[in-house]
């Protein structure tokens, strides 16, 4: 018979925002907190940009062609960060996603993103999501 359990809070034992989970085959243990996206953002790159949906995010900015910032609500601990994204329009044109955008580097509150041909040219996205990894402040 199945089990339900169901909580409001989850608190480790030894510290109290970081909690094992033991993984299939009881071979490792994944630390949950860290497992977790901190942030992520999917949004329309073209025309007047728009958020479709986010999570621990602030605001989109547009800085000009295919590049935008978004803030973080609450702060990550350092820069060291990892960065999920991808990128696509409705033709096939060899898009990419990259991070951080030239000289302007990520900070514990903002992300640089920018939609790129494949030949590093600039340009909008119909579809962009980025999703951040790491420990919070």
């Amino acid at each position: 018979m199945a089990s339900i359990l169901k909580v409001d809070a989850l608190t480790g034992v030894t510290t109290a925002g970081s909690i094992s989970v033991t993984g299939e085959g009881n071979s490792t243990t994944t630390n949950l907190q860290q497992g977790l996206a901190k942030s992520w953002i999917n949004f329309n790159g073209t025309g007047t940009i728009a958020t479709r949906d986010s999570f621990n995010l602030s605001s989109l900015s547009d800085i000009g062609t295919g590049e935008y910032s978004v803030t973080i609500a609450s702060a990550m601990s350092n820069t060291n960060y990892a960065v999920i994204g991808a990128v696509g329009r409705n033709a096939n044109d060899g898009s990419m996603f990259s991070n951080p955008v030239g000289t302007t580097a990520n900070t514990t509150t903002t992300q640089r993103v920018k939609g790129l041909y494949a030949d590093g040219g600039p340009i909008d996205m119909t579809q962009m999501c980025s999703s951040l990894l790491g420990d919070l402040a």
